[in-house]
């Protein structure tokens, strides 16, 4: 199906007409969220004074000016007078109400209220101090999802050092290399994690790591398997010994003050560090978990992701600055039955669940009824992003999963963002795999080559016409590679590396990552475009498609898939006939590669590139955030 064939399947109803939007659009004077879509673009310093007013921050010093651009467009400041500090925003609420519950893979648990997670926080954040970090120095945060992890993030930028969160499963070289780049002072971690079933020893990674890290004094070390009781050595330090200091009071930040960097994956080696500040990560994500997905007090969010991914961040600002619960979970989300997510929302009475299209096309190919034991019927908002949606899996997942009554807000931003550039909000309308519109405060758009917006129903490149408040502030130490990444190939103009199109009714869609386009005779496509259709064949789980160089076409399509069953040639022809038939004949697959698996990131992201570049036989560039590693091998078996 073509996106201008689908209808709308769900329509706001009940308490979803009563959300906070709803509020907000009352706040703010627009008679419908559309018109509060147009209204947040027209005067952005107004639309996001009105956010912060409404959403209650506490300002240590009040800022008079909401946005400064004298430096340029791309070096945009929010509220640059004003004194802000992100951590003391998330624990402002100093309440009895649960502000964290934590679940690991072999079922222990444990839950923190906002002032336990206050007094944690604290404590850590005087631990801190007291091994000679100070504001500005980069701390390392090496952590499997637990308690104490989010209180080291939230510790990190409560005294105004610049954390540095890293995915869990990375090897040593990647931790040093970010170590490195961050030239960080400290380094928390664990002493391991289960994944699986199996440990995973952190702490020797941690150890190889900094052997070639010189500007790392100390190593913090969590307990989370029990295996710390001959920890020695001048260099590692007990996070015990952390929470047995003396509480401290929050550091008096600057809204434009670093309080993150945060690592992307490179294509040719070297890692991007986006650079997050205080107030307007703060807003912007605050604005997004209230607006989006109506966290409040009373509301649970779980989202699978990892605290080195930017949905880690997202989910403990979103959910906390709004006097929320959050979910974490520390282990595989499939373990030791498909049923693990679902049963754990079952049981903590999960409000919102954030989950990406591979990980609903992995639990498809068992039976429901194992997958979903107990109707989720706590379930508001099913969320989702990193990646765009094939049809069957995105109704499966709102029939399966949200009965039909519960909508999929499925948003696009990335790490460099900070935020979303596109989401559905409660009181939207939406059609299947669509992002809706705008996320507010987003002034969006879709160029073609030459820089001009394009027509409905034509795709094009993903750009934002004017500054927002979560944007990354630059490269760390490589202002020239931001511009030349993000700037330089629209002036004056952010350009995102999506393709996306609107459809006649002005329903937003995205199509993948336009570094990813295949340009066959002349012809541009998505891989996305081409994945759905393999998998709508009904006998492939998965599949990732990509260009490679044709004497006579430019480029030609080679599909890898991973097949139900055993695969065959008739399998391979039925596939490459399906193509076909749907995109025309110039469309049809050169070949049909199966595999086992596809590489991919841990929060989910299918690394066509990696398949690519191997496939040609080119160097692959950064692949520490794979999560499968032997994907790749297997990549290579398959030819």
């Amino acid at each position: 199906m073509n996106d201008s064939e689908f209808s709308v399947i769900w329509s706001p109803y009940g308490e979803y007409l009563e959300s906070r939007v709803s509020d907000f659009c009352r706040y703010f004077g627009a008679k419908d969220i559309d018109d509060l879509r147009r209204k947040s673009v027209q005067d952005i310093e107004n639309f996001w004074k009105r956010v912060d007013e409404f959403l209650g921050f506490k300002w240590r010093k009040k800022y008079a000016k909401v946005l400064d651009v004298s430096e340029g467009i791309e070096f945009a400041k929010w509220f640059p007078d004003g004194k802000i500090n992100l951590a003391e925003n998330c624990l402002r609420w100093k309440n009895s109400q649960l502000s964290l519950i934590w679940e690991g893979e072999e079922g222990k648990q444990m839950t923190l209220t906002y002032l336990e997670l206050l007094e944690l926080t604290a404590k850590i954040a005087g631990g801190l101090r007291k091994l000679g970090v100070k504001k500005g120095d980069r701390v390392g945060l090496f952590m499997p999802l637990t308690p104490y992890a989010v209180a080291s993030f939230l510790a990190v930028a409560y005294i105004g050092a610049i954390v540095v969160p890293m995915f869990s499963g990375y090897g040593p070289e990647s931790v040093s290399v970010r170590l490195n780049d961050a030239e960080a002072k400290v380094l928390i971690t664990s002493d391991g994690f289960w994944r699986k079933g199996k440990q995973i020893n952190m702490l020797e990674v941690a150890l190889e790591a900094v052997k070639s890290s010189p500007s790392v004094e100390k190593i913090v070390v969590f307990e989370r398997l029990g295996n710390l009781a001959k920890l020695s050595g001048n260099l590692l330090v007990k996070g015990q010994d952390l929470l047995d200091s003396d509480p401290v009071e929050p550091e008096d930040t600057w809204s434009e003050d670093i309080f993150m960097i945060i690592y992307t994956s490179g294509t040719t080696g070297k890692p991007k560090g986006a650079v997050h500040v205080h107030g307007g990560f703060l807003v912007k994500i605050a604005e997004e978990g209230a607006f989006q997905t109506d966290l409040r007090q009373g509301r649970t969010l779980f989202w699978i992701t990892d605290i080195g991914w930017i949905m880690g961040p997202w989910e403990i600002v979103a959910a906390l600055a709004n006097g929320a619960t959050l979910f974490v979970y520390d282990g595989a989300p499939d373990f030791p039955e498909p049923s693990r997510v679902f049963d754990m929302v079952a049981a903590h009475r999960i409000n919102a669940l954030g989950l990406s299209p591979t990980f609903v096309r992995s639990i498809m190919k068992f039976d429901e009824n194992k997958v979903i034991k107990k109707k989720p019927d706590s379930l508001k908002f099913i969320c989702s992003t990193g990646e765009p949606w094939n049809y069957s899996p995105y109704m499966w997942t709102f029939e399966k999963i949200g009965g039909g009554k519960v909508p999929i807000i499925n948003l696009s931003g990335g790490t460099e963002v900070g935020a979303c550039f596109l989401s559905p909000h409660p009181i939207d309308k939406i059609k299947p795999m669509s992002l809706v519109g705008p996320s507010l405060g987003m002034d969006v758009d879709i160029f073609d080559e030459n820089g001009k917006p394009v027509q409905h129903e034509t795709v094009g490149e993903l750009i934002c016409k004017q500054p927002w408040p979560g944007m990354t502030r630059s490269i760390w130490k490589d202002k020239q590679r931001y511009i030349d990444t993000y700037w330089s190939r629209f002036k004056g103009v952010w350009y995102h590396g999506d393709f996306a199109s609107r459809d006649k009714e002005g329903f937003w869609f995205l199509h993948g990552r336009s570094d990813d386009t295949i340009k066959v005779a002349g012809k541009r496509i998505g891989p996305a475009e081409i994945e759905s259709i393999v998998v709508g064949t009904g006998e492939v789980i998965e599949s990732a498609a990509i260009g490679v160089p044709d004497e006579l076409k430019g480029e030609s399509i080679v599909v890898f898939a991973v097949p139900k069953g055993e695969p065959t040639e008739d399998l391979r022809e039925t596939i490459k006939r399906a193509v076909a038939e749907k995109l025309g004949k110039s469309f049809a697959p050169k070949d049909v590669k199966f595999v086992k698996a596809l590489p991919k990131t841990r929060n989910a992201k299918i690394m066509r590139r990696v398949i690519r570049a191997k496939y040609l036989g080119k160097p692959t560039g950064d692949i520490s955030s794979l999560e499968n590693p032997d994907a790749v091998e297997e990549i290579e078996r398959a030819f």
